[in-house]
């Protein structure tokens, strides 16, 4: 079954400012409202487009890949929505290749030499109960949430110095060739891990 545009769904135009968005998102939660239209089927359907549709064109990078891509470019992660619309993150395009790569290629994805793409955190996630007007009106809560942040000492590069060295087994390139009989395999260096560098002083 084909997906509405999500612009057509909320009315607007696909240069619509984010104020806009919201206005007509409001505009069609306070007409097609469950609790409105507690036995309309077709009005919950209604209310459920138009709050996937919203979900995905409010976030920049969702939109940006909705622009580019479609549905096809919102749909991998967030799973058509389901019950849960808005609560499965999105991330863009590369996120999805980049998490592809990394677990064939030993966690990290190549951007360059002597460069890695680090692996992607941990999803958090943050239940908070809302009433229904602040949920059709919205409001702004202020939550707590915990971090892992630079270290003081080496600010982040992993060297008590701050001073990195080129890899001595892949010089650099953050792989190395290996052959298996017949066979010459390229992975993720055993020493850097990928980085091309290696801290002398940890």
């Amino acid at each position: 079954m084909s997906q509405r545009d999500y612009y057509e769904v909320l009315g607007v135009d696909r240069s619509a400012s984010p104020e806009a968005l919201k206005k007509a998102y409001r505009r069609l939660a306070m007409k097609y409202h469950p609790d409105r239209n507690p036995d309309d089927a077709d009005a919950q359907e209604h209310f459920k487009v138009a709050k996937q549709a919203y979900e995905v064109l409010k976030d920049e990078q969702k939109r940006a890949a909705y622009d580019r891509y479609g549905h096809a470019g919102v749909n991998g992660q967030g799973g058509g929505f389901g019950g849960g619309a808005g609560q499965a993150g999105f991330g863009d395009i590369n996120d999805i290749f980049g998490d592809i790569f990394g677990d064939i290629f030993g966690g990290q994805r190549r951007r360059g030499a002597g460069q890695a793409r680090s692996n992607r955190g941990h999803d958090l996630r943050y239940t908070l109960e809302l009433d229904l007007e602040d949920a059709v009106h919205g409001v702004t809560r202020e939550i707590r949430v915990p971090g892992i942040g630079k270290c003081s000492t080496c600010s982040g590069s992993g060297s008590t110095s701050g001073k990195q060295k080129v890899c001595s087994t892949c010089g650099g390139a953050g792989q190395v060739r290996m052959q298996q009989g017949i066979f010459s395999v390229q992975q993720t260096c055993p020493t850097c891990g990928g980085s091309g560098r290696e801290i002398s002083d940890p």
